[in-house]
């Protein structure tokens, strides 16, 4: 569906405003998608964000304003999502051994199941979501990263 039909918009004011509501409307678009995936699993995507930040750590621990800086999202409130990932039990809180001021985040056996049980959905809706082929993505994600340059 073009743009102009999806928000009932017949003319823009060029067509830099007219891809700058197009990445808008698509962000939001795939967010909800997202949300809607992850709510039966009690998850936030962006916590799901987080959670996958932890699996790369492969074990280790990362502090919370690591985490942060990592983010999707980056006005994402980390420690309020590593709050509520902690109360569902899949990540744990811990004082760091060199400096008491600093908290170290690991994910848990139960986060590490819950993206094991998404890794398939989330396979399968990326691949609704991008219905490209294989040249057109890779011309999407060179135009996107050029975009951010």
């Amino acid at each position: 569906m073009k743009i102009e039909e999806a928000i009932q918009q017949k003319v823009f004011k060029d067509i830099y405003n007219k891809a700058v509501v197009n990445l808008l409307y698509t962000n939001s678009y795939i967010v909800s998608k997202q949300s809607s995936l992850f709510k039966p699993f009690g998850l936030s995507p962006e916590q799901y964000n987080v959670l996958r930040i932890l699996k790369g750590q492969n074990g280790n621990p990362i502090t919370v304003s690591s985490i942060q800086e990592r983010m999707l999202n980056k006005m994402s409130n980390a420690s309020r999502l590593v709050e509520k990932l902690k109360q569902k039990g899949m990540v744990v809180r811990e004082e760091c051994p060199t400096d008491r001021r600093q908290v170290d985040v690991k994910i848990t056996e139960d986060g590490l199941k819950v993206l094991e049980e998404l890794q398939e959905k989330i396979h399968i809706l990326n691949r609704e979501l991008i219905s490209l082929d294989q040249s057109e993505i890779e011309l999407l994600n060179n135009l996107l990263d050029k975009l951010r340059v």
